[in-house]
């Protein structure tokens, strides 16, 4: 399957491209400048110039599925966020529908799936993920929703809590590892096609952890 990444050069996207190819995909690695050409080919993929506030559909041509985890970071304000995180992430599933690339799994954050929920500064974060994912929910897509909590750079265990079609408020830290396993894991079942799932760190075995009950 050949896969773009959106935000290829981000904390989870370096961490995914070489999983994606140890798992047997064509890896498509989506970055806003060609000085992270070098890093995206390092790391096993073909890469593309994509700016999520500008033209970045044309990044996707030839995708089977396309993988988002692009982010406006801490460091930025308000406005990056609304453009990157929510607009940025709606432009790219409207650009999946235009295609015809059915398959999308999105990386967004724990308490998207109930922003009222949230209270202090990182509650327009949420609203952002929140409105982007049910952007998705509502489009003709194959979408798969990942919802990992505060994320670290520790080694991946190969192991997890998840949560799906629920949105728990308590657990632990989760490698950004993890969560690039977590997401390679979803493109190889469809069963967890049309589900967010919650991710925290823990000790189940992420295809385990991942598999809708029933």
């Amino acid at each position: 399957m050949t896969v773009a990444v959106i935000g290829a050069h981000g904390g989870i996207g370096r961490r995914l491209l070489p999983r994606l190819n140890e798992a047997g995909h064509d890896p498509i690695g989506v970055v806003r400048s060609e000085d992270q050409f070098a890093a995206i080919r390092d790391r096993g993929a073909e890469p593309r110039l994509g700016d999520l506030e500008g033209e970045v559909a044309s990044a996707l041509d030839g995708a089977d599925a396309v993988v988002f985890t692009a982010g406006a970071g801490g460091s930025t304000g308000w406005d990056k966020t609304i453009l990157v995180d929510l607009w940025g992430a709606e432009r790219a599933v409207h650009a999946c529908e235009e295609k015809e690339i059915d398959r999308f799994v999105m990386v967004s954050s724990r308490g998207a799936g109930d922003p009222e929920s949230r209270q202090g500064p990182i509650k327009p974060y949420i609203v952002a993920k929140h409105v982007a994912d049910r952007t998705l929910q509502r489009s003709s897509l194959d979408e798969t929703i990942l919802r990992p909590t505060r994320l670290t750079d520790a080694e991946g265990t190969g192991r997890v809590a998840a949560y799906v079609d629920t949105d728990p408020d308590a657990g632990d830290p989760i490698p950004r590892a993890d969560v690039a396993q977590a997401v390679v894991q979803c493109l190889a079942d469809d069963n967890t096609v049309g589900h967010a799932i919650t991710l925290y760190g823990g000790d189940t075995p992420i295809g385990e952890a991942l598999r809708p009950s029933g």
